[in-house]
């Protein structure tokens, strides 16, 4: 069985072991130590990166108490080689597996849930628990569990006997089989896990829980500790900086700048959906009265206005109104409708000539269409003459 160095020291960051084997797996290798600092895949946590030798360590896995390190390269077996672990991946991992053991004894403790699914994915960190919880109850949490990274206190890690296991208290998603590694936060929480920890609360730096959503009658936390939160907090900021220099408004006054500006947006929007009404009525009355097939291009008159301006020019007897928006260069949106005939066959003839995407019921169809306006133009008038 391999030596697990981890558990020895969770801030070794380099070591020497022996290669006790190396095989080649496709275009990579499975290597196997006396010991190893690499923490395998397990957890909810991805494995360490880092190097052994010249070579690039790509996962590692434990298998039967050995521990797989998956390389570019192959190792001698029986030679020694140095292993160094990518100390700012591993550092960040513990800052986020050590503050979700805080915000989850805090959240059992408060309402009695279970943790019962945890993954630390490459961006950030989400926690399952099976019971609701409101914002601002999960703000409460959060202030909760800052206050114990402050407080500095020391994580302990302890390996009772079946005995002692049995008279003690410890949350656990799984059923465990041999010897139980207990992390403890001391009066926060106390949970049986594999994964390295920091040592000290105040490595965490901060906790923020930046999302809670419902999750399988539950819900789902998303949780940034540390330099992800620090980097989230980097990111919010310039984004903020951005949207207060377009606004011409104090970064604290960026909402209500945007809710200003959205009022505006809106009454603007329904301005123009009234002229659009307008215009539309206007360019049907423009439609002599002696037309049975009437196709309009437009570059004025786009969205749910086509379809008025449709069937404005279809209210006095007509076979067929055709109306289109856009351009030769960029293509077309249509509107097709009649009230005496099924355009559903037309429109599948006419997607077909003109690369067209669309469809509807028999008295109006509507889609996108490339091709030329004379084109367009003169296949409408034809098919409407065989109708």
């Amino acid at each position: 069985m391999t030596d697990k160095l981890f558990y020895q020291d969770s801030h070794l960051r380099e070591f020497t072991a022996e290669v006790l084997s190396c095989v080649q797996k496709g275009e990579n290798y499975e290597v196997v130590l006396d010991q190893t600092a690499f923490f395998p895949e397990g957890g909810g946590q991805y494995a360490d990166h880092g190097t052994l030798g010249q070579v690039d360590v790509l996962d590692v896995q434990e298998k039967d108490g050995e521990i797989i390190h998956l390389t570019d390269g192959p190792l001698e077996p029986g030679t020694k080689a140095t292993g160094k672990i990518d100390w700012e991946e591993r550092f960040m991992k513990m800052q986020q597996h050590t503050g979700e053991h805080i915000v989850s004894g805090l959240v059992h403790g408060r309402f009695g849930y279970n943790n019962v699914g945890f993954h630390l994915g490459s961006e950030d960190c989400t926690m399952d628990f099976d019971g609701e919880i409101t914002t601002e109850e999960l703000r409460e949490i959060e202030r909760e569990a800052n206050r114990a990274v402050w407080k500095n206190l020391e994580v302990e890690v302890l390996y009772p006997s079946p005995e002692e296991a049995d008279h003690m208290e410890y949350r656990s998603k799984i059923e465990i089989e041999g010897q139980i590694r207990i992390v403890v936060i001391p009066g926060y929480d106390v949970c049986a896990c594999c994964a390295p920890h920091v040592k000290m609360t105040g490595e965490i730096g901060v906790i923020k829980l930046t999302d809670v959503q419902r999750y399988k009658g539950g819900v789902r936390v998303t949780m940034l500790c540390g330099v992800r939160a620090l980097k989230d907090y980097e990111m919010k900021q310039q984004q903020t900086g951005e949207i207060s220099a377009l606004l011409c408004a104090k970064t604290e006054e960026t909402a209500a700048a945007v809710k200003h500006l959205k009022e505006e947006y809106s009454e603007l929007k329904y301005q123009i959906a009234e002229k659009d009404k307008l215009l539309a009525s206007y360019r049907a009355d423009m439609v002599p009265d002696e037309e049975e097939t009437v196709c309009i291009f437009t570059r004025d008159i786009g969205g749910e206005a086509m379809r008025l301006l449709m069937n404005r020019v279809l209210e006095k007897d007509r076979k067929l109104c055709a109306v289109f928006y856009g351009n030769d260069v960029e293509g077309y949106r249509y509107v097709i409708g009649s009230r005496t005939k099924d355009m559903r066959s037309l429109v599948k003839e006419f997607n077909t000539a003109f690369s067209g995407r669309g469809g509807g019921k028999p008295e109006m169809v509507q889609g996108t269409a490339k091709g030329k306006e004379a084109e367009m133009r003169e296949w409408i008038f034809e098919k409407a003459g065989n109708l």
